[in-house]
């Protein structure tokens, strides 16, 4: 009945009420969120955004570094990109409040505000109403008590046609109110679609950023790609080597070549800590390729610092993490022969660059072992000092060290025969080498060398060599039996290199096993 339409109508108009506050409140916090100008033309609105600030900003800034700056071409890069997503931010805004500001500001501020007002005027009418019955009530009553009848009488119809008058606009007013709420309640619907447009509007900008981004990505990506400048310590020896072009890791070969000219003959070297200070301004010097080494020739200990933390900060030791349990079991081999045997096969399947470093710093660590009376570095405490450096678990026990020392002192023992080619130290041509002695050979002889130029020192003539005994070497040509357990391993396996020294007194046959000897080869 009536009471239950009023009832239901009192509901719609409280409803609207909470609707417009809502509406008005969310429009705000939009409005809020927005980077750009509400209401301003689209090119103005770009100029202003932040991110078209941040752009301009990066691309002067590339500009001012150039081209031979790595940071000054991502910059000009990322500055594209950044003024893209302006673009596209720009654009979202501008959609953002045709489908969802401007609707819920006309919803909130016009519609339901228009429908409100509608009561209002509906009071008052009810108002007028009450006033012009309560007139034709009064007329009425003085028809009776009064003695002019018949003006009386015309007075009071009078007044009634404005009563009629005033219940008609009341009963219009009224239909028209509840035909504007019953409407709004049927429209909740499409009000709510506001919302859905909102997250769908978001979904579609963030979908055209995300291909910006996407797009730009492998471009910025390829650029520090192909950077070459990247530091040595910690990164993969593979892509350490790929992005330098080197063969040898830059770090590894530097101290080498300057622990050939100064370090040789030091005691403890590898062992003995270098200064804090002065070992993180040489891997920084290394890290930046710098060519100004000469203040570190004076001190060895952090050359060797730095070639012992550069093996340690490798991701993956040199001789990997793969063939960790096979060194391991090649260690624990019980007879010396068939030990070196199965040490080398394993050796021979470290991936070409690991082989390759491992080679070089292997030759340069028997070279070094060869000054032990005076540095006191037998390949034994080598092993000790570097080995945990070159092959290592992440998980590993102390305790498993032992095993390591095992495998890393026979190489370093047997390095001519684990790697009987010559070694030629300088192999990137960086560092100039005073010229060695012709009857020697040159792995041998490296005793100096500079990176980038030549020490005064460094020149070392025939005269002030010291007198060497003479030295003559009889290639022995050595196999292992051909029933090792091995099954890798072919009929000629590797050579065992040995050397014949004649002194002037002693004649001394040195072989790594006598068991073994196949062959003696002529004189040379």
């Amino acid at each position: 009945g009536t009471g239950h339409q009023f009832s239901r109508l009192r509901y719609i108009e409280r409803r609207m009420e909470l609707v417009r506050v809502v509406s008005h409140n969310t429009h705000k916090r939009m409005v809020s969120c927005l980077q750009g100008h509400i209401g301003a033309e689209a090119e103005k609105r770009h100029k202003k955004l932040p991110l078209t600030a941040l752009s301009q900003a990066m691309v002067e800034s590339g500009s001012q570094l150039g081209e031979d700056s790595l940071i000054g071409k991502m910059m000009e890069v990322c500055g594209d990109a950044e003024n893209r997503l302006a673009s596209e931010l720009m654009h979202h805004e501008l959609q953002l409040e045709k489908d969802v500001l401007d609707p819920l500001s006309q919803l909130a501020e016009v519609d339901i505000p228009n429908i409100l007002k509608q009561r209002k005027q509906l009071a008052k009418l009810v108002l007028d109403y009450d006033s012009a019955r309560t007139r034709w009530l009064q007329a009425t009553k003085s028809i009776i008590s009064g003695t002019n009848t018949q003006a009386l009488t015309a007075k009071a119809d009078l007044l009634k046609e404005e009563l009629d008058e005033a219940m008609n606009k009341v009963e219009l007013c009224k239909d028209q109110l509840a035909a504007d709420m019953y409407s709004f309640s049927s429209k909740e619907g499409d009000y709510a679609q506001y919302f859905v447009t909102l997250l769908e509007d978001q979904a579609d900008y963030h979908r055209k950023s995300l291909t910006v981004l996407e797009t730009v990505l492998p471009t910025i990506k390829a650029q520090q790609d192909s950077w070459t400048e990247k530091p040595a310590f910690g990164t993969g020896l593979d892509e350490h080597l790929k992005r330098s072009g080197r063969e040898i890791a830059l770090p590894m070969e530097a101290c080498v070549m300057m622990l050939l000219e100064t370090g040789m003959k030091e005691e403890g070297l590898f062992r003995i800590a270098a200064g804090a200070s002065k070992l993180k301004k040489l891997k920084a010097a290394l890290d930046c390729s710098t060519s100004q080494l000469e203040e570190f020739y004076s001190d060895p200990h952090a050359v060797a610092g730095a070639l012992k933390s550069y093996l340690r900060e490798l991701p993956e030791p040199l001789m990997t993490y793969q063939l960790y349990d096979e060194w391991i079991q090649a260690s624990s081999v019980t007879d010396p022969d068939k030990r070196l045997q199965a040490l080398w096969v394993v050796c021979d399947q470290l991936p070409k660059n690991n082989k390759a470093n491992l080679r070089y710093l292997v030759k340069f660590l028997a070279k070094l072992a060869q000054d032990s009376e005076a540095n006191k570095m037998t390949p034994s405490n080598i092993a000790i000092v570097l080995g945990p450096n070159l092959l290592t678990l992440a998980e590993m026990a102390a305790a498993t060290s032992v095993h390591v020392v095992a495998i890393v002192e026979p190489i370093i023992q047997h390095a001519d025969w684990f790697f009987p080619e010559d070694i030629e130290f300088n192999v990137s041509g960086m560092f100039a080498m005073p010229t060695p002695p012709a009857n020697h050979n040159n792995h041998l002889d490296y005793d100096s060398g500079t990176f980038e130029r030549k020490r005064p020192g460094s020149m070392v003539g025939p005269e002030n060599e010291a007198p060497r005994p003479a030295l003559l070497t009889v290639p022995l040509l050595l196999v292992c039996p051909a029933h090792s357990s091995s099954s890798t391993l072919s009929a000629m396996a590797p050579l065992f290199l040995c050397s014949l020294q004649i002194t002037d007194n002693i004649s001394k046959f040195t072989a790594l096993s006598r068991d073994a000897l196949w062959t003696l080869g002529p004189l040379m």
